[in-house]
């Protein structure tokens, strides 16, 4: 997966939007203002840090070298998977999806009912 690809699937999500609150270089994904993905997409290798449930992040890190703790961010919570290693692009789709599902499951109830409507 390329820095287009990355960009273009984590704006795929319902209300998803791009900020750049920490400067040019870092693209902030977020949902109803809550950060979902973090991206220098410009950084080579290319890395997204993502939220994960706390079990599978340990996990995942003990399965996949390219997955470690959160650079930056709470390390309980949060993942920095380097994506031009060796994860196949469903599995980085698939985290970059889980990451976004966990981050509106935390929203209010009437935050979720708004992201709904189409």
């Amino acid at each position: 997966m390329n820095a287009a690809r990355l960009r273009a699937f984590c704006l795929s999500f319902n209300a998803a939007v791009e900020e750049f609150p920490f400067g040019p270089d870092a693209s902030v994904f977020k949902v109803a203002g809550r950060m979902f993905a973090l991206s220098g997409l410009d950084t080579v290798p290319l890395k997204i840090s993502l939220k994960c449930d706390p079990e599978d992040a340990v996990r995942l890190r003990a399965e996949h070298p390219a997955i470690v703790p959160g650079y930056h961010l709470n390390k309980r919570h949060w993942n920095t998977v380097t994506v031009d290693a060796d994860l196949d692009d469903t599995l980085v789709r698939e985290l970059i999806e889980d990451s976004y599902d966990l981050v509106v499951a935390k929203l209010p109830r009437a935050e979720r009912l708004r992201l709904d409507r189409p």
